[in-house]
């Protein structure tokens, strides 16, 4: 997430089959059972996150200890995510810029079906700062909606909107990449993108839950979610401007999205309802060197990937 010191801040497809029967067996009508059926998102395997992060960290390590704009870590692992997408099915395109005197590349997948005229995104910012490997920031977005792109190949989900994954180049020197795409789409494409769900860090170590309240549909896809595993979230405003959301608010898009927190720090009442520690930051490692895989808190990292494949299957079908 960009800095701004004046803000504070089988398969699925058996399982869907066995759903369909076993709803139909019960006397349920094929109506009721389609739909039942389309509302089972899958639970994504924070082992395979988890995994992610490792490889993101060991390109880091052998690329100067970051992966940021510009930079042979940032290369690495666009390649990386990149060849996982095109083994999974998805189309896959790299649209480049220029920034700061530099190349910089967005990476865009797109998977197959659903209505031109109405397309999901799901996206986060694949650059760290110089500092560190970004591993929160924002390798834990990234790796997330990686699995959760993975995980709709897959199910060889069918969805009736257009699903589209975007990593993007550049956002620490204010949402660069993201800018440059929003930009570069006519205004015919730009009306047809029904939303934008960011995600940047979703893992911080002493983790807030914060849903981004922008548009009151998507806020209420992730806050029932969370609401049904006893889980209190809050208004996201720490990021307000900050991430890649915004170009596209910015152009009328309506965005969506989670977050776990920056530099700001943990109020005591925050912390008695997250059992986290009051007066801390939600990340101490936040753009510093520190922020390595030892800098995730799992439990917040696995509860909102599978809030994203919630949303992703919700919102597409």
């Amino acid at each position: 997430m960009k800095r701004i010191a004046s803000i504070r801040r089988g398969s699925l497809a058996a399982a869907t089959g066995a759903a369909l029967a076993a709803a139909l067996l019960s006397g349920a009508s094929g109506a009721e059972a389609t739909v039942n059926a389309k509302a089972a998102a899958p639970d994504v395997d924070i082992a395979a996150v988890k995994a992610d992060l490792g490889e993101l960290q060991s390109i880091a390590d052998a690329n100067g200890g970051n992966r940021a704009h510009g930079e042979p870590g940032y290369q690495k692992s666009l390649d990386y995510i990149k060849g996982k997408l095109d083994e999974a099915g998805f189309t896959t395109s790299v649209q480049e810029f220029t920034s700061g005197g530099k190349k910089g590349y967005n990476l865009i997948a797109d998977w197959k079906g659903g209505a031109d005229d109405k397309v999901v995104m799901a996206g986060s910012h694949l650059d760290s700062v110089e500092a560190g490997p970004g591993i929160n920031d924002n390798g834990s977005g990234s790796a997330a909606i990686l699995e959760v792109a993975l995980a709709v190949a897959k199910a060889d989900l069918q969805p009736s909107k257009h699903l589209r994954f975007a990593w993007w180049g550049d956002e620490e020197d204010g949402m660069v990449g993201s800018t440059h795409y929003v930009d570069s789409l006519a205004a015919d494409d730009k009306s047809k993108i029904d939303s934008y769900l960011n995600f940047d860090m979703l893992g911080s170590p002493n983790p807030g839950y914060f849903v981004y309240d922008d548009d009151p549909e998507l806020e209420k896809v992730f806050k029932d979610w969370y609401a049904a595993k006893n889980i209190t979230t809050e208004p996201e405003t720490e990021g307000d401007g900050r991430s890649d959301h915004a170009p596209f608010k910015d152009a009328g898009v309506r965005v969506g999205g989670l977050f776990t927190g920056a530099e700001a720090t943990m109020s005591q009442e925050q912390a008695d309802q997250w059992g986290g520690k009051a007066g801390e930051a939600f990340d101490p490692c936040y753009h510093s060197a520190c922020d390595k895989t030892s800098n995730i808190d799992d439990k917040a990292l696995d509860l909102n990937t599978d809030a994203i494949a919630n949303a992703i299957w919700t919102l597409s079908s």
